[in-house]
């Protein structure tokens, strides 16, 4: 009778020579077929001269429970011995190669997936992929803003458990055991192909409702279905804008105009003052070459200052018609902010101009303009027109 000693090494012998003789070997995946199934783990035949042992520490790593019933064929990795002599198989294992193959065949062809979020940390969520772990860093997470503190960062990614998220696979590195994936990258993506059908369904001139979804110091975004459109500064309102948010909110609903749709940078570029009455259309109703109005100083510059009349009428008080002498420095005279009566001199609608004058203005229509400013205003108020009328020489009278 053979010794334990001899009987494990004829085992190691027997197993190397039928490795070497073309059967499968250590790491391959073979399908085999289940023989018993006990509290030990499942025994396995593997098409060898010893049948292979499933322990149950590695049914266990499978994370879900799996009922394994005698006579089904199922897939194992061949691992090692034992120090009992067993061959020793993964199910586990070879699930997951499964799925590092399935993983790169998604990240090859550029396909979304979807995962469930399984845990978080400070960097960001883990995900169910299959049978493994992958990571999505938070800065690929698109609920979670980057300016957030590491508490409120935290805070956010934990309340992504529980939820599923399609991703985009960004890494797949089977030697680190590394798994990436993005939600950012997925989103584009559908937010492209959305814009790719939005730019064959608009045209220019179309009318449609979209909700704020952000701002720059440029423009507001808005998302138009799917795809973000853009509002330029210069189409909020007619008159100046300085910044968007004087205009609207992030969240707002609004109906734009498409302006313009550029099918080679795949740009929408949309309206929100097309859809309001232009003031300079009916300008002729509400001015005359004559005529005194009042105006408040919005900009000053080398040549003369800029009036705004009312929304969206901004006229140009040439420097020449401030004084005569023109004034060397214009801001001696006029300044931002001041309410100024001026006289129309000349009116150009088609082109959106208007020509005032300060000198026009002769002291008795000052001096009638300013006590009627005065009457309005209240004593204990702080009067922020300009009422003593600028030094200026040359008025007619």
């Amino acid at each position: 009778m053979k010794s334990n000693m001899n009987m494990d090494q004829d085992f190691a012998k027997l197993l190397a020579e039928s490795f070497e003789a073309g059967h499968p070997g250590q790491g391959d995946i073979v399908t085999g077929t289940v023989l018993s199934n006990d509290g030990q783990g499942l025994v396995v035949d593997v098409g060898l001269k010893s049948d292979g042992l499933v322990p149950w520490s590695d049914i266990e790593r499978i994370g879900r429970p799996i009922e394994f019933k005698v006579g089904q064929k199922i897939q194992v990795m061949i691992n090692r011995e034992d120090e009992d002599g067993n061959l020793l198989v993964s199910v586990s294992q070879a699930m997951q190669v499964e799925d590092w193959t399935r993983a790169e065949r998604i990240m090859e062809a550029d396909e979304t997936c979807e995962c469930d979020v399984v845990d978080a940390n400070k960097g960001g969520v883990i995900v169910q992929f299959g049978n493994l772990n992958g990571f999505i860093p938070a800065s690929h997470i698109t609920d979670i803003p980057r300016s957030l503190s590491e508490d409120d960062r935290k805070y956010q990614l934990r309340k992504l458990i529980g939820k599923t998220l399609t991703c985009k696979i960004i890494e797949v590195n089977r030697k680190r055991r590394r798994l990436v994936l993005s939600e950012r990258e997925a989103q584009r993506e559908q937010r492209d192909q959305l814009k790719e059908k939005l730019l064959e369904q608009l045209k220019e001139g179309d009318v449609i409702q979209g909700v704020v979804s952000g701002m720059r110091d440029f423009g507001a975004f808005v998302d138009i279905g799917g795809a973000d459109g853009l509002i330029h500064i210069s189409e909020l309102a007619w008159h100046r804008v300085n910044h968007p948010r004087e205009v609207v909110s992030v969240g707002d609903r609004l109906d734009v105009y498409v302006l313009r749709l550029d099918e080679e940078t795949r740009r929408i570029e949309l309206s929100l003052k097309r859809l309001q009455k232009n003031p300079w259309a009916t300008i002729e109703e509400r001015y005359h070459i004559g005529k005194l109005v009042e105006g408040e100083v919005k900009r000053v510059t080398e040549f003369g200052a800029f009036v705004v009349l009312e929304p969206g009428v901004e006229a140009l008080l040439h420097a020449n018609e401030i004084a005569d002498p023109p004034p060397a420095d214009v801001t001696q005279i006029v300044k931002e902010g001041d309410s100024l009566l001026i006289r129309v001199i000349s009116l150009e609608p088609e082109n959106q101009r208007l020509g005032l004058s300060l000198r026009a203005v002769n002291e008795r229509e000052w001096a009638t303009w300013k006590s009627k400013q005065e009457v309005e205003s209240s004593p204990q108020e702080e009067n922020s027109l300009q009422l003593e009328k600028p030094v200026t020489t040359g008025n007619p009278e």
